[in-house]
């Protein structure tokens, strides 16, 4: 095994356990997380809504999410790649591999971990906060009599659930409002591939079509964001928390971590450089120029003052005047 090939190798290893472990808390999370027992008012309206299905499922979510991206990544990478293809292919094991793979797996895998790392930090909250979901009464039905007098206005904390034919992973779903974990997903995606389309849709055919695509993108994840309301899912601040979260970590990785906008610095700092070496180039020979004008000025001016003046008489009738003048003293 060549050198390069190791390193390669070693660098992929690394990226994988990297996701690997951000997974794996994830999941954690999911099966064995205990969410904090935070109480209830019973005269909370909050808490008194309908139960009804999702508009937006999880498997919706996340094969669009997630799908949708990767797919849009891989053909714009090879599109790219088509069009500007200037950097030699990698070399991994003997095998020469398009620049245009190595470069989507450098922003798949950007991608895939931004979106590993949001659903970390949107479990980390849900399981620390512990809020109760607008249909918490609706669905636990606590043991506690709401309509006696000393129940009111009063924080309860030690009940139980009495509701029949509910899953205990129903129940505790009950207490992981706070943020809404749709919300912050569908941000941290579609504002990700909003910002990638704005590096490689480049198309000059329509000034409009990349800008319409971006907003289909955003409204995909405010569509989303809604239904969390309206479903009675999460309260208003849980989606407006969740969707902050997705979309400040989607700047983060776009601009810091990856830095997707790099190779185009890079590009329009070297046309800027070309475009300098050319003026300076030109101011150059205009000097140049210039200078050999002044020197041939130069030379020609010295020649013409080298050069004798022969005075010459006027003539009359082919007579000059200084022959008469000259006949004129001889005769006398």
């Amino acid at each position: 095994m060549d050198r390069s090939s190791k390193f390669v190798l070693r660098k992929i290893v690394i990226d994988f356990v990297c996701l690997f472990v951000v997974g794996m808390t994830v999941l954690m999370f999911y099966l064995f997380g205990k969410p904090y027992e935070r109480g209830f008012f019973c005269n909370d309206e909050s808490l008194s809504h309908p139960f009804h299905d999702s508009t937006v499922t999880s498997p919706m979510l996340y094969v669009i999410g997630l799908f949708l991206p990767i797919c849009t990544m891989m053909v714009f990478e090879f599109s790219h790649w088509k069009r500007v293809s200037s950097s030699a292919p990698l070399v991994l094991f003997g095998f020469n591999i398009p620049s245009w793979m190595s470069a989507a797996y450098t922003k798949i895998g950007m991608f895939g971990f931004g979106a590993a790392i949001t659903v970390l930090t949107t479990d980390v909250a849900k399981y620390t906060v512990g809020r109760l979901r607008p249909h918490f009464l609706t669905l636990c039905q606590p043991n506690i009599d709401c309509s006696l007098p000393q129940n009111q206005h009063r924080y309860i904390e030690d009940f139980e659930c009495t509701a029949s034919g509910v899953s205990k992973k129903l129940l505790k779903e009950l207490r992981l409002s706070f943020p809404s974990g749709h919300s912050s997903f569908s941000a941290y995606t579609m504002v990700y591939l909003a910002l990638y389309l704005q590096l490689r849709l480049t198309w000059k055919g329509s000034k409009l079509l990349r800008h319409l695509l971006q907003f289909i993108c955003i409204m995909m994840a405010w569509f989303t964001a809604m239904t969390r309301i309206s479903n009675y899912k999460h309260h208003w601040s849980d989606v407006l928390a969740g969707s902050t979260i997705g979309t400040v970590i989607a700047l983060i990785m776009v601009f810091g971590v990856a830095d997707l906008f790099k190779e185009r610095r890079s590009s329009d700092d070297s046309r800027i450089r070309a475009g300098s070496q050319q003026q300076q180039q030109q101011q150059h020979e205009e000097k140049v120029r210039a200078v050999d004008y002044e020197v041939a000025a130069s030379s020609e001016g010295t020649q013409l003052e080298s050069t004798p003046l022969r005075s010459e008489s006027p003539n009359y009738g082919g007579i000059s005047i200084s022959e008469e003048l000259g006949s004129t003293r001889r005769n006398r």
